[in-house]
């Protein structure tokens, strides 16, 4: 009985002492997140904070998908070449390859994560690796390990060694009983797809760590993402990619959407930039930990118009897609992202014209040097 009153007494300390065996930190009177509970005093609050001279190290994972290229590059530019490290489990392009750090990385491994972390000395995470809508539909059971499974190592991974750990989440994980127009950052949310339901899942396991062991987890409501040098990679709101690409090559685009349906979008360069800026804001301006962000809305119609005052012979015709119709109906219209811009001084620099101006001029060139060539 002695020996078992002993190991009693030992497990009871073992569970209130700190993971990083120092004294529990203090934390600040704010609270972070959207929870009205308050964060468990014996919480191990992971909030790096760096100095100009000590610049975080990044680890993005879904390296190769449609934001990770362009986020590396985008981080590169601020923080240094060699401190942002680009992984996926595919083989790089060489201009990628070439252009800095880029490493094998397999979210499901967990052991492989760790040992990238640890080796490179990581303090912060992007954790973009997924399937999309349409394609997590089309294969539900491998969406549900990369979309879930790995969600549980990387969050295990960043508890464990202290990082600030981002994760987007997507205007898809809302449902159709959600409000649509505006959706705000705290509603029902409800979504039909594998890829929604897993960023639901995202958003509340990423709240609990914070919670629970104070990771710094942070996250992005993602509305769809318009990129000019990148290919569509499977989702939704892929076709406001492409209508750029046919505009330009063929004069003509087929939209698998009706033409009425509204979406709220973004620019690349809005997306990466409010990335940064939600992960670089102090602890203290935020008072959730998911943020719905937002910079315009239209519809294929509308977009097809602007598309227009560029390209007059451009023609658009529509051959709806009903599953990819289904999952667009039950998403927002529009976002309400009050509450970025009021915490962290959120703003977006496109809108639909510049957009559209952008994303031709990008085209327009790079067709011209195709001809050339």
């Amino acid at each position: 009985m002695p020996v078992v009153w002993m190991l009693q007494r030992v497990a009871s300390r073992l569970l209130q002492r700190p993971a990083c065996g120092c004294q529990a930190p203090v934390l600040p009177s704010r609270f972070l997140g959207t929870s009205p509970q308050q964060i468990p005093a014996d919480a191990n609050f992971h909030s790096t904070s760096f100095s100009e001279a000590d610049q975080p190290r990044v680890l993005i994972t879904g390296g190769l998908g449609q934001l990770g290229v362009g986020l590396a590059s985008f981080l590169r530019k601020r923080f240094g070449k060699d401190n942002v490290i680009l992984s996926d489990i595919r083989k790089p392009p060489e201009h990628v390859f070439l252009s800095g750090p880029f490493i094998y990385s397999d979210i499901l491994d967990y052991k492989n994560l760790r040992e990238i972390v640890v080796n490179n000395r990581v303090t912060w995470l992007f954790h973009y690796s997924a399937l999309l809508s349409a394609v997590g539909e089309a294969n539900v059971s491998l969406a549900r390990a990369v979309n879930i499974t790995g969600l549980h190592n990387v969050l295990d991974v960043a508890e464990e060694h202290g990082l600030r750990l981002f994760v987007p989440s997507t205007i898809g994980a809302f449902g159709p009983t959600s409000p649509r127009n505006p959706t705000p950052d705290l509603c029902i949310q409800r979504p039909r797809t594998i890829y929604g339901v897993s960023k639901v899942h995202a958003e509340l396991m990423g709240e609990y760590y914070y919670y629970r062991y104070g990771l710094d987890f942070r996250c992005l409501r993602y509305p769809g993402i318009i990129s000019a040098d990148s290919q569509p990679g499977g989702g939704t709101t892929d076709y406001a990619v492409q209508i750029f690409h046919d505009a330009v090559k063929h004069g003509r685009f087929e939209c698998n959407l009706e033409p009425s349906t509204r979406l709220p979008m973004m620019y690349i360069d809005d997306c990466l930039r409010a990335t940064l800026e939600v992960m670089e804001a102090p602890a203290e301006s935020l008072s959730m930990r998911t943020y719905n962000v937002n910079a315009m809305s239209f519809t294929p119609a509308e977009l097809a118009q602007e598309v227009l005052k560029h390209v007059p012979e451009f023609q658009i015709t529509y051959n709806v897609d009903p599953v990819r119709q289904a999952i667009a109906d039950s998403w927002p219209m529009n976002f309400d992202d009050s509450n970025a811009r009021k915490d962290w001084g959120w703003k977006h620099d496109f809108d639909l014209p510049e957009l559209v101006t952008t994303m031709l001029n990008f085209h327009g060139s790079e067709s011209r040097v195709a001809q050339a060539n």
